[in-house]
């Protein structure tokens, strides 16, 4: 706590590894209050202060000094007796429901099916476009070309366009200093709100005469006025538009509900406007009186009928903690969509271990053939209908479109037929290399999509037809929202080439795709970096930290960053931590790619497993190093083996197996059987991969994980054609940067390193949840008793490693985990 305080105080750039079970939210949340306690006193103090004039008497200073106080104290209080008898409100109205009496009627949600009536077509129509001015700064609609990847699409389609509902402040409320915590998932925002409610804080000296005594707090308490963002996937109330499923509809809808030429009884009745201002006042107020998660603010929408997704903006000066999504916080056009400034505020980021790749994944972006075939049908059929009605400099862009999609598909295609290879690194010219496409004015037509709303346009009119032809299903169109997605991808043509590469894919089923990877992180932080007051970045498993302080934070200076790290709450004789480098019968495990495939290898490996299921309790979890891999050792250990049982057989004479599958929807179940089967008696065997689904955010405490084994060490492929783009860019800034070509290389392989090892700490984690817990962890590779390797893991697990046993025979391992047991039993 006292560390994440000074890292505030001191307005530093933070990393903080804290072990989950150690009380990290706790810890960040009571040290970030403390510090907004104590600076909101501060600035309170010096705001109230008056330079006076020597010559002036000193009671007419005291006078002015005694008016500004006050007036201060009266804006604040009037915001706190408002929240005060929201909560008595609420509190009333809980009484009164656990007594059975009604409490108020809720607002009427319209459930009718459907968008809206049936249209003549002109509200798809194009406006003139006349624009010609290069000098014009356009800032792009959300949703419409501002993304550079397909989350980012997404993004700006829940955001929605900047034309929406303007809510007004009315009561010129003012800018709170706050905290802005991030984390991956709602999911997590939600376990960090549970916790936000368990903290009290002293009632600040300017609230003193308030008083309060809902939510069973004495009047010595305060209240942290906090606001959880969302998207409109999570907070839209309107049944016409939540009912359509996807994001991209949902937004699409939303936006068509608000257009000026939709008829008024079909417009969304929960926007809001002038006349709702006091319906928006009263969401604020309810919002801020106590602590609520996002599913709490959907509700309270609905109880008001008012639109939580646009209404919830007014509550963001006020707030002293806004809990947000990566996505959000991470992409300039989403915050400036939202109206979040970060100038001067706390950034705090939770589970930062794969920052890095959030940036890029939401920065980078893949198009299919399909999608590219989708977006030209849809706008044929769109010139079809209105080629006639068009003026000619629309005529002009639409086929500009036109030929820059069929330069790219043709390419694409091009790709399929002559490239061999999976994965290659193409140049953007050649993507820029069809009929015509040379005389493209590339920014101007960015421009244009932008300006014009060319793919709502054609995307709304397709699906006018869609509803037009539901009785037809031999007429099926399609209407995924191709051209934004299309249009973004476009966009990042445009990008510095130092930034970012471009690569041609080929997936199942021959499937082949256009991807744009950002290579370089640094620049989209960059800004969140500069604005905000203090950054702190923090994670149960950010080890090994050089590559944030190298590859995110280079600018930074020295003085300005601060790493943190500190070891796990359980006793040390509560883990055990080995390095295995043989089989029972001496095979030398080496599962580096040129050897893994190996027969011998796989066997001695199910030998291993099966004396090590006898062994430990209840639940092992065994992380792999890719879902390939796991699925050639499983089909090879289920394989008859004469005048003996398969490994497989083998295995379940000790415990019940379960396996991860790719792309499974059914996570939760395999998790819910493994845990009953642990319950009952039975044991588990959890086969699982690193880097997927079980080793991000699942808990196996107690017994759903007495032990955590990781076969191999899962490096990345270098020879991809990605990673070695990523690597050669390392290589290339570090020799910019002044260093020498040894010194690029061995930056890259350092990269590549910590890449492998921040997953294999990512995947051990998930064992030792809470100060009682106990359990096992056995690194199955010779490479992990390199000091190279060792000393990536987190200093907690390096802890629990027995020097002098470290790496030993195989039976010393059996032994020394049955003796860890017993002991743990005693």
């Amino acid at each position: 706590m006292n560390a994440v305080y000074d890292c505030i105080a001191e307005g530093k750039v933070g990393i903080f590894e804290s072990p989950t079970g150690t009380g990290k939210s706790l810890s960040l949340i009571c040290s970030c209050l403390a510090w907004l306690q104590d600076e909101r006193r501060t600035t309170f103090t010096s705001a109230a202060q008056l330079e006076g004039d020597e010559d002036e008497p000193a009671w007419i200073l005291e006078q002015a000094q005694r008016q500004r106080t006050e007036l201060l104290l009266q804006c604040r209080l009037d915001l706190e007796s408002r929240l005060i008898k929201v909560r008595e409100k609420e509190s009333r109205q809980r009484r009164q429901y656990e007594r059975g009496e009604p409490i108020m009627k809720r607002a009427k949600l319209d459930h009718k099916p459907g968008l809206q009536d049936e249209k003549d077509g002109s509200d798809f129509i194009l406006d003139d476009y006349e624009s010609e001015d290069e000098k014009k700064t356009v800032s792009a609609p959300q949703g419409q070309g501002d993304g550079l990847s397909t989350k980012s699409m997404k993004l700006m389609q829940e955001l929605g366009e900047p034309c929406g509902p303007v809510v007004e402040d009315q009561d010129e409320l003012p800018d709170e200093l706050k905290i802005y915590f991030c984390s991956r998932t709602h999911s997590q925002l939600t376990q960090f709100v549970n916790e936000l409610r368990r903290v009290e804080i002293p009632q600040t000296p300017w609230l003193g005469t308030a008083r309060s005594s809902t939510e069973g707090k004495s009047q010595q308490h305060g209240f942290i006025k906090h606001l959880p963002l969302g998207s409109r996937k999570n907070l839209c109330i309107n049944p016409k538009v939540i009912n359509a499923g996807n994001t991209a509809t949902i937004n699409e809808r939303c936006l068509d509900l608000q257009q000026p030429s939709t008829p008024q009884d079909q417009k969304c009745p929960f926007i809001p406007n002038k006349e709702k201002q006091v319906l928006v006042n009263e969401f604020r107020d309810h919002t801020l009186a106590k602590v609520r998660d996002i599913e709490d603010l959907a509700s309270l929408g609905k109880q008001i009928g008012i639109c939580p997704y646009y209404s919830a903006r007014a509550s963001i000066k006020p707030s002293e903690i806004v809990t947000l999504p990566y996505p959000l916080l991470l992409q300039k056009s989403a915050r400036e969509a939202l109206g979040i400034s970060l100038k001067g505020h706390v950034v705090v980021i939770d589970e930062a271990h794969n920052l890095m790749d959030a940036i890029s994944n939401i920065h980078s972006i893949t198009v299919t053939q399909p999608q590219l075939h989708r977006c030209r049908s849809q706008l044929r059929l769109y010139l079809q209908k209105f080629r006639n009605k068009l003026k000619g400099k629309n005529r002009l862009y639409i086929t500009q479109v036109v030929r820059l999609i069929d330069s790219v598909s043709g390419y694409l295609s091009s790709m399929a037929s002559g490239c061999q290879k999976n994965e290659a690194l193409i140049n953007v010219s050649d993507l820029m290399s069809g009929k015509g496409v040379d005389q493209i004015h590339l920014s101007k037509l960015i421009r244009y999509l932008a300006e014009s709303k060319l793919a709502r346009k054609v995307e709304g009119y397709v699906e006018s037809i869609e509803d037009h032809r539901e009785t037809s299903p031999s007429q099926h169109v399609d209407v995924t929202p191709a051209l934004t997605h299309v249009q973004a991808f476009l966009q990042t043509l445009m990008n510095p080439a130092a930034e970012g590469q471009f690569f041609f894919e080929r997936g199942e089923s021959e499937k082949v795709a256009l991807r744009y990877v950002l290579l370089d992180p640094t620049f989209h932080f960059r800004e969140v970096v500069e604005d905000a007051r203090a950054v702190v970045l923090a994670g149960g498993t950010m080890s090994p930290m050089e590559d944030y302080i190298r590859h995110l934070f280079g600018y930074v200076p020295a003085a300005r960053l601060r790493t943190w790290t500190c070891g796990h709450i359980i006793p040390k004789e509560n883990l055990l931590v080995r390095s295995v480098s043989k089989s029972p019968a001496g095979v030398e495990l080496d599962f580096s790619f040129a050897t893994r495939d190996s027969m011998s290898l796989i066997n001695a490996l199910g030998h291993c497993l099966v004396d090590l299921a006898a062994t430990i309790p209840d639940g092992l979890v065994v992380f792999f190093p890719s879902y390939a891999y796991l699925d050639q050792v499983s089909a090879r250990w289920q394989k008859p083996v004469v005048d003996s049982s398969s490994v497989w057989a083998r295995l379940e004479q000790h415990k019940i197996i379960f396996k991860e599958t790719k792309g499974s929807s059914k996570i939760d179940d395999v998790l819910e059987q493994y845990s009953e089967a642990i319950d009952a008696g039975r044991g588990g065997l959890l086969l699982s991969v690193v880097g997927g689904k079980m080793s991000e955010g699942i808990n196996f405490s107690d017994k759903l994980g007495r032990g955590v084994v990781v076969v191999g060490l899962p490096f990345p492929n270098a020879q991809g054609a990605q990673w070695k783009a990523k690597l050669e860019y390392i290589e290339q800034s570090t020799v910019v940067q002044g260093g020498s070509i040894s010194q690029g290389k061995a930056a890259g392989r350092e990269f590549y390193e910590n890449a492998c090892m921040r997953a294999v700490n990512q995947s051990i984690g998930r064992a030792i949840r809470h100060q009682n817990d106990f359990a096992s962890i056995l690194l199955l590779d010779r490479r992990y008793s390199s000091p190279r390797i060792m000393n990536k893991l987190p200093g907690w697990i390096r802890q629990g490693l027995d020097e002098k046993n470290a790496v030993g025979h195989f039976s010393d391992v059996v032994q020394g985990l049955k003796d860890f047991f017993q002991s743990r039993v005693r």
